[in-house]
């Protein structure tokens, strides 16, 4: 089941670093002065910068089978997860409003979405995998 997570964690991130070009590409950061975006920043990047932590916690996990690593990768996983989660919902609201115009609404929903459901289940894997390992 680690090694499950960790595929669909490579996913996510392929899936989330598709999201992050396009919103480079479409101006993100030069519309942080002007406040088109609804995306700050610190938002943006904090979230796959505490991914790839988390990411390497798992392997770190996966690779000495301490369980103090897979509650740890958890733990920022859920911090990610978080800060995801805002992100979603600053995008569902942003989409036809006053913001629309933002970098993030060049986000194919598809890839949302996709992006979302491996997180999801990466989200998943990763308690499981801990809860197991946790009980022996």
């Amino acid at each position: 089941m680690g090694i499950a997570a960790l595929v669909m964690w490579i996913l996510a991130a392929v899936a989330g670093t598709y999201l992050l070009i396009i919103w480079l590409a479409n101006g993100g950061l030069r519309q942080q002065a002007t406040k088109i975006t609804r995306f700050p920043a610190v938002l943006v990047l904090g979230h796959p910068a505490l991914a790839v932590v988390a990411l390497a916690t798992w392997v770190e996990f996966l690779f000495t089978a301490q369980t103090v690593y897979a509650w740890s990768a958890f733990g920022a996983l859920a911090v990610v997860a978080m800060l995801g989660f805002t992100l979603l919902t600053r995008w569902l609201t942003g989409r036809g409003g006053r913001h629309a115009r933002g970098a993030e609404q060049n986000f194919p929903l598809i890839a949302v979405l996709a992006h979302g459901s491996v997180a999801i289940t990466t989200f998943v894997l990763v308690l499981l995998t801990a809860i197991r390992v946790s009980r022996g």
